[in-house]
């Protein structure tokens, strides 16, 4: 098995991951998602980003939710985890002021609110990988963990949590 992903979506012409945003003209919510807890939705310490786990909500709140495999298929899950990474983006943004000042995508963990003979886990979660490696280009590749879980708060499909690397600010190495 390869350490790299099968494919990793790069648009031409774009730099710079607004930019590739922008190429790929795609939205994000005017704001992330509010926490539904005590904490934050971004922490940055020692030059890495961490971003809390974010489910699959819509810009008008309305959540997706189901068990995948039995009540939500596979493949509707997949755009679930790419809705979560939007918005991820989105919290980065609201936290960062822009996608420019993240360098790289380091981790992802994510989570699948699977029936318990569910096996395509790492399929489901490609959704959120996927945008984000065209987002970010070969700065997006990143190491992952993908597993099923008997349940996630609100009964989401999906849940994904991110660890990125800040950029240098101008002038520094």
């Amino acid at each position: 098995m390869s350490s790299e992903p099968a494919t990793l979506s790069e648009t031409p012409g774009a730099e710079t991951p607004e930019a590739r945003l922008q190429s790929l003209n795609l939205g994000l919510p005017s704001r992330a998602p509010t926490p539904i807890g005590a904490f934050t939705n971004v922490r940055v310490a020692a030059g890495l980003i961490y971003v809390s786990g974010q489910g699959p909500v819509e810009a008008d709140g309305t959540l997706r939710r189901g068990k995948v495999g039995s009540e939500v298929t596979a493949e509707e899950a997949r755009t679930h985890a790419r809705l979560v990474a939007i918005n991820i983006l989105a919290a980065l943004r609201d936290h960062l002021g822009s996608l420019d000042r993240v360098k790289g995508v380091v981790k992802l963990l994510g989570m699948v609110n699977a029936d318990p003979d569910f096996e395509r886990h790492p399929f489901v979660i490609d959704g959120a990988s996927d945008l984000l490696g065209a987002v970010f280009g070969a700065s997006g590749v990143h190491s992952r963990s993908a597993f099923g879980v008997g349940s996630l708060p609100n009964r989401i499909t999906v849940e994904v949590e991110a660890i990125f690397e800040l950029a240098p600010e101008q002038g520094q190495p």
